[in-house]
């Protein structure tokens, strides 16, 4: 019989799923639910054995939501009694100091992911949510937190450490966590299959740029810079999100805009990057904007490039060189403009890529640089789900966390 887990990932206004097979690792089943507790219909999307079944009604909460979610599951497939359910795997952006490892869901740990949105306030509440709400749905499946922070809690130091009052940094837990851990734990534990190289002393940086956007450099498979911080919204210029600004940018609009916290933190977060400097946070209608001339969609795109590149020199410093530039997520995997203007930058440090592989869309992780080039780039398609399932499995094979907490039926 298959084994699989249910992997949820819940936002405050949204639940993305997806029934993973653990042996071939793909996604048997998958669905959005949509525009939960807003004013208009919400929308729901199962799909399964090539088959798409979408409904729209007005969904309330975030129970009533995965309530309907196993009501698809029961008619439309695959069942979940029959699916060989081990798991329920739940994404979580922020496991703060507490949680360097996946945990079991129960009381205290819900709580503490509660807590923990101090650090995470748009993810960690609805993420906890969807937890405790599967959790009574399904009180027969042991149900797991992976922590999207837990790969970077790693990092050295120095990489970790802001320069800030050591008293006020300790007090209110404040240091670089990173995010979309999950994803770059997975792509540079693939990268030395895919290029042939052992992971043994390999270096390597892991470009995962999509709505949401982030850089890590990893050496022997640990990593050893990240680009997000104390939240996602430092780093690398973003769909909605600034990334790297002067901090002094908020004390200006303090005294000058007279803006409060929530106003500047809506304004960092979802109205700027690309969306705030062009008006759209897709790419491909960036590009084009700048097919028909729009100055404002180029400038956004040299920024968007510049940043990108500027993270690959300081971490080819930091790790003195690098080996592998992998490419994933949405923009990385299908956007050829972004990685061509990305590898032209390198060119003059030997970097040569294959115009045609770079061109060519494939699901399929694959090298686009050539033989000769001085620094082998990479796309791998990420799988945060198959990366949840696995360690979501593993925590139900064993009965019990690394903190000691049990599952018992």
């Amino acid at each position: 019989m298959a084994k699989t887990v249910l992997v949820i990932n819940s936002g405050s206004s949204s639940i993305k799923y997806q029934l993973v097979d653990l042996e071939t690792g793909e996604g048997l089943a998958s669905g959005l639910v949509e525009k939960i507790g807003e004013p208009v219909d919400g929308h729901y999307k199962h799909e399964f054995n090539g088959e798409k079944h979408e409904l729209e009604e007005p969904i309330h909460d975030h129970e009533q939501g995965l309530k309907r979610v196993l009501g698809f599951f029961d008619e439309y497939g695959p069942k979940l009694d029959e699916a060989g359910i081990v798991a329920v795997g739940h994404r979580v952006v922020q496991g703060g100091s507490l949680f360097p490892n996946p945990a079991l869901v129960n009381d205290k740990t819900i709580n503490a992911v509660k807590d923990l949105a101090v650090l995470a306030p748009l993810h960690n509440g609805p993420e906890a949510k969807g937890a405790e709400v599967m959790r009574e749905l399904l009180p027969d499946v042991p149900q797991v937190f992976v922590f999207d922070s837990s790969f970077f809690f790693q990092l050295p130091k120095a990489a970790s450490t802001y320069a800030l009052n050591k008293e006020i940094a300790e007090q209110y837990h404040i240091r670089r966590y990173g995010a979309h851990g999950t994803s770059h734990e997975f792509i540079s534990s693939v990268v030395p299959e895919v290029v042939g190289k052992p992971a043994e002393g390999l270096k390597q940086i892991v470009l995962h740029i999509g709505n949401g956007a982030s850089a890590s450099a990893e050496v022997s498979g640990k990593p050893v810079e990240t680009s997000m911080g104390l939240t996602p919204l430092e780093g690398l210029m973003m769909g909605g999100r600034t990334g790297d600004i002067d901090p002094a940018v908020v004390f200006h609009l303090i005294r000058n805009a007279h803006m409060n916290v929530d106003e500047l933190d809506a304004l960092f977060n979802k109205r700027s990057g690309m969306m705030g400097m062009t008006g759209y946070g897709d790419l491909r209608e960036v590009h084009r904007e700048i097919a028909e001339g729009n100055e404002d969609a180029k400038l956004a795109l040299d920024v968007y490039v510049h940043r990108i590149v500027g993270y690959i020199g300081n971490y080819t410093a930091q790790m003195g060189g690098v080996d592998v530039i992998t490419f994933t997520a949405g923009v990385g995997e299908n956007d050829e403009i972004v990685r061509k203007m990305v590898c032209d930058k390198l060119a003059p440090f030997g970097v040569k890529i294959d115009e045609e592989k770079n061109n060519t869309r494939s699901k399929q992780p694959r090298i686009i640089s050539t033989p000769d080039s001085s620094i082998v780039i990479a796309i791998i398609p990420t799988n945060e789900e198959l990366a949840i399932a696995r360690k979501s499995a593993a925590i139900a094979e064993a009965g019990e966390d690394t903190y000691g907490n049990k599952f018992a039926k």
